[in-house]
């Protein structure tokens, strides 16, 4: 008889897809083609759309309430999930975005993308941040095995929750392969379309506050003042997180006119507005890995980043990295990206080579071994 495997597939929704739940897209999408004699029961908290079920080895259930406050989350998980499990008992339950079922039996692996809320909790809700603080330390004791996606998030596991480091396994995120260069044809296409001609520097993710936007609006505020040009800022996300500090930087700057804001995109847009900018700026203050990064590198993109967290981890030597906390040395970087045609050609050239260590092929092999390492510890258990 195969291996059955429960997954936690609740961040599977159509176009709403963010960076745990691409994670958990491109990997799940390669490993149950890859493995057609395992049963993989997919749990959703809503009815999924029929794209998401991979394979034939793929049974969707859907369990409720829909888990999307810490309060559902506790009784998706220690209810509802927690007796399914009991009902099914499979030989692994998968969490791809770090939530389990404290209560469950079975022999888990879930994957933490990063701690970012013990480091700055006051960058979230406060029942947000009640939960993660509560439930993942405890989540880290209970599960049978770890993965993450830097070495720096897994140093953090290990010391944040005392972990042993044998316990987790690194699985660096990849990028999407429809990240490519676009000619400058199209890229002039993409410019007319969204800053009128101009060539821009591009911001991608969510509007939060760890993402450092306000920061960002006044570096750019420095950058025009020091250097007049008709270079634009371009911000690809949703203003989910708009906090207080993100609307007071924005609405003091200057040279406001200068910033686009083009609200959240799908795959395909902003692969070509990614590889239509000047540069893009990542300069977050704290990132379990950074894929904007590596999409970026792709696209033939030079990238500035921050000097902190997993960011020069995925950026080797193929990126300049700022203080992220610094508004001029991040404006510095954006003068030296628009005057140094030389510097943005090496850094181009370097990160091609980089974005070669960076594939979902890579990390669903690398996720995959996890499974099965979780299953066989298990099985020795039992045995002794």
């Amino acid at each position: 008889m195969g291996l059955r495997i429960a997954v936690n597939t609740r961040l599977l929704i159509k176009n709403k897809l963010e960076g745990i739940g691409w994670f958990t897209y491109e990997n799940l999408i390669r490993i149950v083609k890859h493995q057609p004699e395992v049963t993989f029961y997919f749990i959703f908290d809503r009815q999924p759309d029929p794209s998401f079920l991979f394979a034939e080895n793929v049974k969707p259930v859907v369990l409720h309430p829909p888990a999307r406050h810490p309060f559902l989350f506790i009784i998706w998980f220690e209810w509802s999930v927690k007796r399914y499990l009991k009902k099914l008992k499979p030989d692994l339950f998968f969490s791809p975005d770090g939530y389990l079922s404290l209560g469950s039996k079975i022999p888990d692996l879930t994957v933490m993308h990063d701690l970012n809320f013990e480091h700055f909790p006051a960058d979230l809700p406060f029942w947000t941040r009640w939960y993660y603080r509560y439930f993942f330390p405890r989540f880290a004791q209970k599960v049978s095995r770890i993965a993450t996606v830097s070495e720096f998030s897994k140093q953090d596991i290990v010391e944040q929750y005392e972990v042993a480091p044998d316990k987790v396994d690194v699985v660096y995120n990849g990028a999407n392969e429809r990240f490519s260069p676009l000619n400058e044809a199209d890229q002039k296409v993409v410019r007319a379309r969204y800053t009128a001609g101009q060539p821009y520097f591009l911001f991608v993710g969510s509007l939060h506050p760890r993402k450092n936007l306000a920061r960002l609006f006044k570096a750019f505020d420095i950058f025009c003042r020091q250097y007049d040009s008709s270079i634009r800022l371009l911000v690809a996300g949703e203003k989910m997180w708009w906090t207080e500090p993100i609307r007071k930087a924005f609405e003091g700057m200057e040279h406001q006119s200068r910033v686009i804001f083009c609200g959240r995109l799908n795959s395909e847009e902003l692969h070509r507005v990614t590889a239509s900018a000047l540069a893009i700026t990542y300069v977050s203050y704290f990132e379990g890995f950074g894929i904007p990064i590596v999409e970026a590198f792709r696209c033939g993109v030079p990238v500035i980043t921050a000097n902190v967290t997993a960011m020069p981890e995925v950026a080797g030597d193929a990126a300049l990295l700022v203080d992220p906390f610094d508004k001029k040395a991040i404006a510095d970087a954006m003068q030296q990206m628009a005057m140094n045609p030389d510097l943005r050609k090496e850094l181009v050239s370097r990160g091609f080579e980089r974005a070669k260590l960076f594939s979902w092929d890579q990390a669903a092999q690398k996720l995959w071994q996890s499974m099965l390492k979780t299953i066989s510890e298990s099985n020795k258990m039992k045995l002794s």
